[in-house]
């Protein structure tokens, strides 16, 4: 796998994405999200701060925040280009690859490719990012809510349910109370309206 060009910087946040090869299936049944997350935890929460996540059937979004290090390792960590999330990212990936090909009996890659990640550009972009990613699932037609779709951290945001892959901080210091954050979600999952810098880059992910 190349590595990757971009570098993981602490305290910045990162939206990670990837689907499932030629646009099919990554996860069939629910105790494939439930192996996901398990490797969300064990690879990727040791090195950041996962603050959304949602599991989709044919797709991922995580969007965390690269941990703080020491300012005597951050030019190692920078030389390294991020290896560590990289790292745990390819990680995950093969494992899961491997899990499901045993599982379903079958061969070759399962996502499209290696994984995207992109910063995140500034601060109205972060926020309306979580808003979009807990409302996936309603706007493809999963759902009829987003507290209906457990393979999201949607239920922590709204303190619904004592998952660990959330940062409550990020919840408290940003949106206010989990009500408040309810009705930005509801109100976006009703006019599906969102800034126009927000839509372009939804729309570049399609590239």
């Amino acid at each position: 796998m190349p590595r990757r060009q971009t570098p993981f910087i602490p305290g910045l946040y990162y939206h990670i994405y990837n689907r499932g090869n030629n646009r099919q299936g990554i996860f069939f049944q629910p105790e494939n999200y439930l192996y996901f997350l398990r490797g969300i935890k064990r690879y990727i929460a040791p090195s950041a701060k996962i603050v959304v996540y949602c599991l989709m059937p044919t797709h991922y979004h995580i969007l965390l925040r690269v941990g703080q290090i020491s300012e005597s390792k951050t030019s190692e960590f920078l030389k390294n280009s991020g290896v560590s999330i990289s790292n745990a990212m390819m990680r995950l990936s093969v494992s899961y690859t491997k899990a499901i090909n045993k599982r379903f009996d079958r061969v070759g890659s399962l996502f499209q490719g290696q994984f995207q990640a992109k910063p995140i550009q500034n601060y109205p972009h972060l926020l309306n990012l979580c808003v979009y990613i807990h409302a996936n699932p309603v706007k493809d037609g999963l759902v009829a809510t987003p507290e209906d779709w457990i393979y999201s951290n949607y239920l922590e945001w709204l303190g619904q349910r004592e998952g660990t892959l959330v940062d409550r901080e990020f919840i408290q210091e940003n949106f206010g109370s989990p009500a408040e954050y309810q009705t930005l979600v509801m109100e976006y999952v009703r006019t599906r309206y969102l800034p126009e810098v927000v839509r372009k880059y939804l729309q570049s992910l399609e590239d």
